[in-house]
């Protein structure tokens, strides 16, 4: 599998996210948020997390509009695989690749910590190493993860199984405790925790190892 790290300026998690691919047995490239195309037969591009372009204006606004993520939205309509974690998930939002948006979280404080998800869905090349139902610990570290989308759209994700993952204790006030959530191929996943800083058993849990093991084969077998 080749993957791609996005890296903006204001990246903290690009360097997390290659080595947890890495481990997995992916060949990664890092690309600067200024690059207008994606490096040759790359399967899947991750978008990290971190705080990109200070989280100026909403979290991911201007870095959806940078240069690399033009390229980002293409592989993805192309039906490349594209994960989004953190400033991620806001990224991808922001592109329009996933729906729904994330504001300030509803205590109106930064929270950093690990907490249970439960895995909703099995069916995507994300979530095939877990069983619906499973609760894995993940952790978080964001201000605005509270995931917002509108009635209709809430309906959408829950009638075609693309909720990946709710919070077991919602920490944020994520509307139906959504952690998570897969675009209609199921090839784009956006979360807010961080399943690269649980991929090893130094990060005191490795729950986060099973999804990054399962792209490997689903990907590469795509």
């Amino acid at each position: 599998m080749k993957a791609a790290v996005v890296v903006f300026p204001g990246s903290n998690c690009d360097r997390d996210l290659a080595v947890a691919f890495e481990r997995a047995g992916a060949d990664v490239t890092m690309v600067w948020h200024k690059e207008t195309e994606l490096p040759e037969g790359i399967d899947i591009v991750g978008v990290p997390g971190g705080f990109s372009y200070g989280d100026y204006l909403r979290c991911g606004a201007i870095a959806a509009n940078s240069p690399i993520c033009r390229a980002v939205v293409k592989h993805a309509q192309a039906g490349g695989y594209a994960l989004g974690v953190c400033n991620g998930f806001q990224i991808l939002t922001e592109t329009g690749l996933l729906p729904g948006a994330l504001r300030r979280n509803a205590g109106l404080k930064y929270i950093c910590r690990t907490v249970g998800l439960k895995v909703e869905t099995s069916q995507s090349a994300f979530t095939v190493g877990y069983n619906a139902g499973d609760v894995i610990d993940i952790p978080i570290a964001h201000h605005d993860g509270n995931y917002f989308a509108d009635p209709d759209t809430l309906s959408l994700l829950k009638d075609n199984d693309r909720v990946a993952f709710t919070y077991t204790d919602n920490p944020n006030g994520s509307v139906e405790d959504i952690a998570g959530v897969l675009s209609a191929n199921k090839r784009v996943l956006g979360m807010m925790p961080h399943p690269e800083r649980a991929a090893d058993s130094g990060h005191g849990g490795t729950d986060g190892t099973a999804m990054f093991s399962a792209l490997m084969d689903q990907v590469v077998t795509a």
